[in-house]
């Protein structure tokens, strides 16, 4: 495998971590970096490319469980509790958030991977999307306090609701992230507890797909693609740990708007220019 070859997966490493969660859609930029420049396809197939994105993301998850290793820990009962008894997120708000997407995704998978994957829905989702956390900027509480200040306060309720908003990511373009972002501020938590909140519930829900899909793939780890696999799986780790960790430091100063006018200016430049 040449060099050349090797940088694009590095390159699609970097965008698959810098963009997994931050609230601009990893899969939108996955399907434009790729369709209209890398063209995985063409040098790996179509089969292997995909298994390649699915390592990727599996690089990302890996991340987020070294970001909050101390919290998952907790939510799997390895630790005990210190402090004084009260509110405290537990694995059962988690699995609450995690049941509607996950239902849907399951029941609706083969129509969402044969009808939705293409740059044009892509840009929908995009621009939809930045709307929706516009919204949740001007309507969630920008000018008053958070209800919610931080991941241990959140409901029942409101993880259920918070996992109902996150069935919109299943369009791609609409991004995770973005929209359970946009769902728990309007639901009255700050940024960073909706932020917390969207992290830790795409661990399993992540895993759960990756491995799904890797079960379904097994026969495209062959020797030839796995250089290409391995880079980006490390590619994907190192970025998606920066951003992590940069993000949840910006976002409750910056807030969802700078994401949305990038969003939208980024369906804007490819809609002119290229479709």
């Amino acid at each position: 495998m040449d060099f050349i070859t090797l940088l694009k997966a590095v390159i699609l490493g970097l965008v698959e971590g810098l963009t997994e969660f931050a609230p601009v859609s990893s899969t939108g930029h996955m399907i434009i970096v790729d369709d209209m420049w890398l063209q995985s396809q063409a040098f790996l197939g179509k089969y292997t490319a995909n298994t390649f994105k699915i390592v990727i993301q599996l690089g990302s998850i890996l991340a987020v469980v070294v970001v909050f290793k101390n919290r998952f820990i907790e939510l799997l009962g390895l630790k005990k509790e210190t402090g004084k008894p009260g509110n405290r997120l537990r694995l059962s708000h988690v699995i609450v958030g995690l049941l509607p997407a996950g239902v849907l995704g399951v029941l609706f998978e083969d129509y969402i991977d044969e009808h939705l994957f293409s740059t044009e829905t892509v840009l929908i989702g995009l621009v939809v999307g930045a709307i929706l956390m516009i919204a949740a900027d001007l309507f969630g509480g920008r000018n008053q306090k958070a209800k919610v200040e931080t991941v241990d306060q959140i409901t029942y309720k409101q993880a259920l609701s918070v996992g109902l908003v996150q069935c919109l990511s299943l369009w791609p373009g609409f991004s995770r992230s973005g929209s359970t972002i946009s769902g728990g501020v309007l639901l009255g938590m700050s940024h960073r507890a909706a932020a917390d909140f969207t992290f830790i519930m795409a661990v399993p829900i992540m895993f759960g797909a990756s491995f799904l899909s890797l079960l379904k793939n097994w026969q495209y780890f062959t020797m030839d693609a796995m250089p290409f696999f391995i880079l980006g799986f490390i590619s994907a780790f190192i970025f998606a740990l920066l951003s992590i960790k940069f993000f949840l430091k910006l976002i409750n100063r910056i807030k969802l708007v700078p994401f949305a006018i990038y969003r939208i200016l980024l369906a804007a430049i490819i809609y002119f220019f290229f479709l």
